[in-house]
């Protein structure tokens, strides 16, 4: 039987320095427990994950807060009983709420007299997109650098295919001959654009102090004009997190680049036509002890752009953040990569999942 809290067993006194902040910097959860298998302490990480406060549940016997394994049990005893480690994968926890987390675990005897066992968990699924992000960074940076290099090649030649247009043109007198050279010449003008798009991630930032609700509100203000009668959007914000340090106008373009392609994905069927209004949700949350890119920050700010459309096609998930890949008709391929580029400029990090009926984007930057 899960309780939400418990005061059956005496906690540290709270007087005294706790000798393990240290744990506190670590990015996996840390639980420790005593021989009678009663939590002694949580860090932050662990209070994120196991969604309980360690003011609250230290004290309480680990079985009161969360169903463990019979397996898992017999390895806490084990390890209290031989002195070995144990190490667990794909171990399922059901939490205080009834959800249930797949973990990877270690647990180490601790010599301490406040402590016997150190537990340490790793979510499956984070572990996982980890090893994504890490992967997918490097694949785009190659992607962009060979992209940057073509553009560089083809920028030349296109200047010298409309000059020679705009040379032919002149020299022609039939009207309807210079349609053809107007064709080449937009065309050209159109490619030229193009280049520029790609090129434009790579322009040097112009930091400041930003507030990201001002920014949400841009974007949702351009949003609104933009579908006036057919999109609801639903403000879920934090408005005590602190301002963060950063571009504006790269954050606006960010935001505006995720929402106006789900705001094109919600009234789009296969065969075009427009369907019921959908929803699209901006959420602000401060996030704490988070990773981003191998450095730990102890306050983040996460958005979350959420929308009730189609999905995004399971084809191109893998791959939505590489250039010039599209799942809309029509559409530059350019928006996300655009998006990915300048969060990660502010040392962020974008994360997406998709389902039909909902896509949910995640954006964390660091605040402190």
């Amino acid at each position: 039987m899960i309780v939400r809290a418990c005061r059956s067993a005496k906690p540290m006194p709270e007087h005294s320095a706790n000798p393990f902040a240290g744990l506190d910097l670590l990015s996996s959860a840390v639980v420790l427990l005593d021989a009678r298998l009663v939590i002694r302490y949580l860090n932050p990480a662990a209070e994120n994950l196991l969604e309980i406060s360690n003011k609250v549940f230290t004290g309480c016997p680990l079985e009161g807060v969360m169903e463990c394994p019979p397996r898992l049990l017999a390895a806490l005893d084990s390890v209290l009983n031989q002195g070995w480690g144990y190490t667990g994968q794909k171990i399922g926890l059901r939490l205080v709420g009834g959800e249930v987390l797949q973990l990877n675990c270690t647990v180490n005897p601790v010599d301490s007299p406040e402590a016997s066992l150190l537990v340490e968990l790793w979510p499956i699924d984070q572990q996982l997109r980890a090893t994504r992000e890490e992967r997918l960074v490097e694949q785009q940076q190659a992607s962009r650098e060979l992209i940057r290099n073509l553009v560089h090649e083809i920028k030349n030649p296109l200047g010298g295919i409309r000059g020679a247009a705009q040379l032919l043109e002149r020299e022609l007198n039939q009207p309807g001959l210079r349609e053809y050279t107007q064709v080449i010449i937009k065309e050209t003008d159109r490619l030229q654009d193009l280049m520029r798009r790609l090129l434009s991630p790579h322009r040097p930032m112009q930091p400041g102090p930003v507030n990201i609700h001002e920014i949400l509100e841009r974007v949702r203000s351009l949003l609104t004009a933009e579908f006036p009668t057919i999109l609801s959007i639903c403000r879920d914000y934090d408005t005590s997190l602190p301002e963060l340090v950063g571009d504006r106008e790269q954050l606006i373009q960010v935001f505006l680049n995720i929402a106006r392609n789900a705001a094109q994905a919600i009234y789009r069927q296969a065969d075009g036509s427009v369907t019921v209004p959908g929803l699209i949700t901006l959420r602000t949350r401060a996030a704490r002890q988070v990773t981003l890119f191998k450095r730990r920050y102890r306050l983040a700010l996460e958005v979350k752009v959420i929308d009730d459309g189609p999905g995004i096609p399971e084809d191109i998930r893998e791959r939505m953040f590489y250039p010039l890949v599209s799942g809309r008709e029509g559409g530059s391929g350019l928006g996300l990569t655009l998006a990915q580029s300048f969060v990660q400029q502010h040392q962020g990090t974008i994360d997406c999942e998709s389902q039909p009926g909902q896509t949910c984007f995640t954006i964390r930057l660091p605040l402190v």
